[in-house]
C-alpha cells in the first residue's frame, strides 16, 4: 500500500467527470487499499478517484473516529463503485463541509439529510440502500467530485470567493514556513 498525492484546487483535473468502472480488478482493489491509506493518513473520512488523479467512478468512505481497541483503530471503511442516487429527500441539512482537495477550509453546505443509492463494492457485488446523516452527506460530497464538483461550488460567489483567497493566504504563509 502507498498513500497518494492529493490534488488540490485550482489542479484542472479535479474538474474531470469521472468515467465508470467497468471491471473490478485486482489491480482497482489495490488502488482502494492505497486510497484507504492516503484518506487515514490525511486525515479524512472521505476520497474520491479523482482526487488521487484517476477518473473512476470510485470512492472510499469511513466516518468511523479511530478509537483504540487493543491497540488497533476501530474502522468502518466502506467501498462505492459507479454510485448512483436513486432518490433524495426532501428535507435538506446544513453539515459544516471540509475537503481535502481544499484543505483546512470549511463552510456549510445544505444538502438532502437522506438519500437512497446504488452502488458496487469493492468485490463487485451490488449494493441498494437508504442512507442518512453524515453518511448520506459525505456519499453526495464525494460524489460531486464524480461529476468534477467541489463543495465550494455550492457555495454563493461571494463566500466561494472569500475561502479562496483565505486558501491562498494559507498556502501562501505555508510555504514562507517551508523556505
Amino acid at each position: 500500500m502507498a498513500i497518494l498525492p492529493i490534488l488540490e484546487t485550482p489542479d484542472p483535473l479535479l474538474r474531470q467527470v469521472s468515467s465508470p468502472v467497468e471491471e473490478v480488478t485486482d489491480q482497482l482493489r489495490a488502488l482502494i487499499d492505497d486510497m484507504f491509506e492516503t484518506m487515514y493518513a490525511a486525515p479524512g473520512i472521505g476520497l474520491a478517484a479523482i482526487q488521487v488523479g484517476v477518473p473512476k467512478r470510485l470512492l472510499v468512505i469511513d466516518l468511523q473516529e479511530p478509537e483504540e481497541e487493543d491497540g488497533e483503530p476501530v474502522r468502518d471503511p466502506r467501498v462505492f463503485i459507479n454510485p448512483e442516487i436513486l432518490d433524495a429527500s426532501e428535507t435538506l441539512q446544513l453539515y459544516n463541509e471540509g475537503c481535502l482537495s481544499v484543505p483546512d477550509m470549511y463552510a456549510e453546505v445544505e444538502r438532502p439529510d437522506r438519500i437512497r443509492a446504488r452502488w458496487l463494492d469493492r468485490d463487485g457485488r451490488p449494493h441498494e440502500e437508504e442512507l442518512e446523516g453524515l453518511l448520506a452527506i459525505c456519499l453526495q460530497h464525494e460524489m460531486d467530485h464524480l461529476e468534477g464538483i467541489l463543495f465550494i461550488d455550492h457555495l454563493s460567489r461571494l463566500k466561494r470567493e472569500m475561502l479562496l483567497k483565505k486558501l491562498a493566504k494559507a498556502r501562501k504563509e505555508r510555504s514562507k514556513l517551508a523556505a
